[in-house]
């Protein structure tokens, strides 16, 4: 199967690759980075252009989009994440459209921002979407990928927690202060986190790219834990001094509109479908399985 990887250079992008390699998969990689075309190891090479591709492709696994935690949401930079995502996919979808044998498949990334915030909502993939600019980018881009459907092209939908594994991604800013000897929550503590481990995020796509499944899916481990019970399993497993919440109103001042909507917040998500259609067994279940793992 020839797979092309959008943001394959990513955090996801790190372990889902050498996955597809390992099944002797064809990839190719869609990238910004200054790569000679073609450069690449095994059954993995790179493009910096659509266009570059010429050989059919069987399914586009689509991870590109610019980081919603990186910085401050000013306006530009909200309209740079709207472009890397929703324009980027439209043109996507466009490219698939003119391909004289278009792709079989199309899996296309969103979050589970899609639903918004809730202190005791549960959300399935039936859940309806919230409002604020979260969600609505996540609507819009799930839009925009499911222009692709088609009798030709089944579309999945990846609605991702937070994931988390070494090497990069949310972990490493949440374990900042545990360097210190401070384990640290923000806000109340309250709040849900819906979290997955990195190596069920990629099982999890292989999963849907095998199986004849379309639409939305969370990608999130079933035990959603709050903020502060992260903290506490984070410290069974690093010598902490003390341990104490960042005031939200510190959040607040210092990042805004984002530190709302992605830290000081958050929902309880079930991963129903990968449960009850694919009957998906996860090999981090807990976030005590994970942390073993990760920081193992």
């Amino acid at each position: 199967m020839h797979i092309l990887v959008t943001g394959g250079t990513g955090f996801i992008g790190g372990a889902l690759l050498p996955a597809l390699a390992s099944r002797g998969e064809r990839v190719t990689v869609l990238t910004r980075q200054r790569r000679p075309m073609g450069q690449g190891q095994g059954q993995v090479a790179y493009v910096n252009a659509l266009d570059d591709i010429t050989d059919p492709v069987d399914a586009v696994i689509n991870l590109a989009g610019a980081s919603l935690a990186a910085r401050r949401w000013t306006a530009a930079y909200k309209r740079e994440i709207r472009s890397s995502r929703v324009d980027f996919t439209q043109q996507l979808v466009a490219w698939m459209a003119s391909r004289q044998m278009p792709p079989k498949v199309l899996i296309s990334g969103s979050a589970i921002g899609f639903y918004g915030a809730s202190g005791d909502a549960r959300f399935t993939e039936s859940s309806g979407g919230a409002s604020d600019f979260a969600a609505t980018l996540c609507r819009d881009w799930e839009q925009a990928a499911l222009a692709a459907q088609s009798d030709s092209t089944r579309v999945v939908l990846l609605r991702l927690g937070v994931v988390l594994d070494a090497g990069g991604g949310a972990l490493t800013e949440m374990m900042r202060s545990f360097r210190f000897g401070v384990g640290s929550w923000l806000g109340s503590g309250s709040q849900w986190l819906s979290w997955i481990h990195r190596g069920d995020v990629v099982a999890a796509i292989l999963a849907v790219l095998d199986n004849h499944v379309t639409g939305p899916f969370n990608l999130v481990a079933p035990t959603p834990v709050s903020h502060r019970a992260f903290c506490d399993a984070l410290a069974r497993r690093r010598r902490v001094l003390f341990k104490a919440g960042v005031p939200g109103v510190v959040m607040r001042t210092l990042l805004g509109e984002m530190a709302e909507s992605l830290l000081l917040t958050g929902q309880w998500v079930v991963p129903e479908r990968l449960h009850h259609e694919l009957g998906f067994e996860f090999t981090f279940p807990s976030i005590d399985e994970a942390l073993a793992d990760i920081l193992s």
